[in-house]
């Protein structure tokens, strides 16, 4: 049985269809007459919490409809294994296209569902949504991860593209070490390019916030190595260029990037200044992305290139798009995201919240490269 609806993860040129069930079972989607599976070297998979069936993004493009099948198993025996039959269901998919896109961003939940799927709602529709780091306080158990699909199937109903980066809670916990198989990577790196329409993105990932000796991690995590290898990433990204963010019909290009790591960070939070300038020259001489989209501060915030908090040379503006307050009533929380309407010159970034309010808009102009 699903636990929520599917939810479509663009990575690079494919989707992720990922969807939690309940009990141990196989799947496919079925896009026109095509069969896609949950499969290990041609052994579909049971043995998951959450599945993932990965389909060409033009295939589900061009059919704007897909049908799951979940088969549960009764007893995977070596011989004559036993299965329920299967259940399918159908959903219709709306891709990402024209020139006036949204988006809806959000960051830093941090287990709090409901909040930050009221603050959505404020903004109305968007064409696909962004989850930006630290959406599960920790990593600690498998349940705590369902947060991502909670709010992710809550909004977009297996209908509409969400994109999703990595934060630093996401590092924390015995299952962040297998945190890629319960989100959406590239063959295991939370680091990627993908494309919605006009839009290309970079998906990047700045790890922990403190150094890798911090005590608070407890010898857990080796991120200064983990960012050089992303390093190179971004360089072998430059080099594909005419493939990516060159590509005939890439109208805007963003960085979705939890930590904004060109800011004016104190002690002990202002780490890895050599590796984050070298990231902000390469995306600045190279990507000249339009805006860059950042979680992390739990503040509303739209920064210019060369403001006070630009300690390391931003590449372009940076929005700042998710601000959280805990344990209001039952527990729920006071959470405010960022809409984001692309258009020809502008993007358009209204900041709405949990209680219903629009706080603010701003219109920030883009050169089209």
């Amino acid at each position: 049985m699903f636990k929520t609806d599917p939810v479509i993860f663009a990575v690079n040129d494919t989707y992720h269809i990922m969807i939690p069930v309940t009990k141990p079972s196989i799947m496919y989607v079925k896009i026109g007459r095509k069969y896609y599976y949950d499969e290990s070297n041609g052994i579909k998979r049971s043995e998951v919490s959450i599945h993932r069936v990965i389909v060409p993004k033009d295939e589900l493009d061009k059919a704007m409809e897909y049908t799951v099948s979940e088969q549960v198993i009764i007893d995977r025996k070596p011989y004559f294994p036993e299965t329920e039959k299967p259940v399918e269901m159908r959903f219709e998919f709306q891709p990402v296209r024209g020139k006036n896109v949204c988006a809806y961003h959000i960051s830093d939940t941090h287990s709090y569902e409901e909040a930050a799927i009221r603050a959505a709602k404020t903004f109305g529709h968007f064409d696909f949504l962004i989850l930006n780091g630290d959406i599960p306080n920790h990593c600690g158990t498998v349940e705590n991860m369902e947060t991502i699909y909670k709010i992710a199937a809550a909004l977009t109903k297996g209908r509409i593209p969400t994109v999703f980066a990595r934060g630093n809670h996401d590092m924390r916990g015995i299952y962040a070490e297998s945190f890629e198989q319960y989100t959406p990577a590239d063959n295991g790196k939370t680091y990627y390019t993908f494309r919605l329409g006009g839009i290309w993105g970079l998906i990047l990932d700045c790890g922990e916030d403190k150094n890798d000796s911090n005590p608070e991690y407890g010898s857990m995590v080796c991120c200064h190595e983990f960012r050089i290898k992303e390093t190179e990433f971004i360089n072998k990204v430059i080099a594909n260029a005419e493939n990516e963010y060159l590509a005939d019909g890439v109208t805007h290009r963003i960085v979705v990037v939890h930590n904004p790591f060109t800011r004016k960070h104190e002690p002990p939070f202002n780490i890895e200044e050599d590796i984050y300038s070298e990231w902000a020259r390469l995306l600045k001489k190279n990507i000249k992305p339009d805006l860059m989209i950042c979680g992390h501060t739990h503040s509303l915030e739209i920064n210019e290139p060369g403001c006070q908090q630009d300690a390391l040379g931003q590449p372009c503006t940076i929005v700042i798009g998710s601000t959280v307050k805990y344990a209001g009533k039952n527990n729920d929380a006071y959470f405010a995201g960022a809409g984001l309407q692309f258009s020809d010159r502008s993007v358009e970034v209204t900041f709405t919240d949990s209680e219903g309010k629009i706080l603010g808009k701003k219109d920030i102009a883009i050169c089209g490269n």
